[in-house]
């Protein structure tokens, strides 16, 4: 489950407009550099992850496999979406370190 705090960030990020989602958008903003941060959904596909995850690799940008589509859709007033690319650095700052502490406290989603 996502906590509250994380919720926050994340809902705060997408009001900003610092939080983009979508396949296509994502890869395209990674290509270019403006990915602070991606956030894969556990359930998206083993294709998509591993797409993903290796430009994020090739172009040092941050990424997380966590949670659950519809719960991050939820979060952040989509629907469908299992990926969702943080682009403002102090947003991807603190949503990283939730993500890491959630994790590193075994509290999966």
């Amino acid at each position: 489950m996502i906590n509250d705090k994380l919720s926050a960030y994340l809902g705060f990020a997408a009001k900003a407009r610092q939080l983009q989602k979508g396949y296509n958008t994502c890869l395209s903003l990674i290509k270019r550099g403006k990915v602070r941060l991606l956030i894969v959904a556990e359930d998206s596909s083993p294709n998509t992850i591993d797409k993903m995850t290796t430009k994020c690799l090739s172009k040092g940008t941050d990424f997380r496999i966590f949670g659950k589509q519809e719960e991050l859709s939820k979060v952040t007033g989509s629907s469908g979406n299992g990926i969702f690319a943080v682009t403002d650095g102090n947003f991807a700052k603190v949503i990283l370190k939730e993500i890491d502490r959630i994790q590193s406290e075994g509290v999966m989603c």
